[in-house]
């Protein structure tokens, strides 16, 4: 499979990271189970999450496994990922984008929402090169 022609990657602008990176990840407590368990409302919301998050969409893969799901979209910035199990209301969230141009703190907020949790643990992580 060609993704088509490679360009070298421009020399960041002076006082910008040579790599940016923001990983955004929590885990997600007393969701609504339904939507837990759901494989293609999960797909969607992971679908308009990287639009939400201003991300170029590249392909969506998810299994169900028992009552719970994992979806794992792959962006050109890098991916989204949502792993549910129902049976405890518990979720997990990542969004993780190397491209200045995204949101995904909006992205990740987006599926929050969606999966209407009772408590979420968040965390940030920077994962640029200086």
């Amino acid at each position: 499979m060609s993704i088509g022609v490679v360009r070298p990657r421009p020399e960041p602008k002076p006082g910008k990271p040579r790599v940016y990176g923001k990983h955004v990840y929590g885990n997600l407590y007393d969701c609504d189970v339904e939507v837990l368990k759901d494989e293609e409302r999960l797909r969607q919301i992971t679908i308009k999450a990287a639009e939400v998050g201003n991300m170029t969409l590249l392909d969506v893969k998810s299994w169900k496994i028992g009552e719970g799901v994992s979806v794992v979209a792959i962006v050109l910035e890098s991916h989204i990922a949502i792993h549910t199990w129902p049976e405890y209301g518990f979720a997990t969230v990542d969004v993780y984008s190397c491209g200045l141009h995204t949101d995904p703190e909006a992205a990740f907020d987006y599926i929050v929402r969606m999966l209407r949790p009772r408590r979420v643990q968040k965390g940030v992580a920077d994962r640029s090169l200086e």
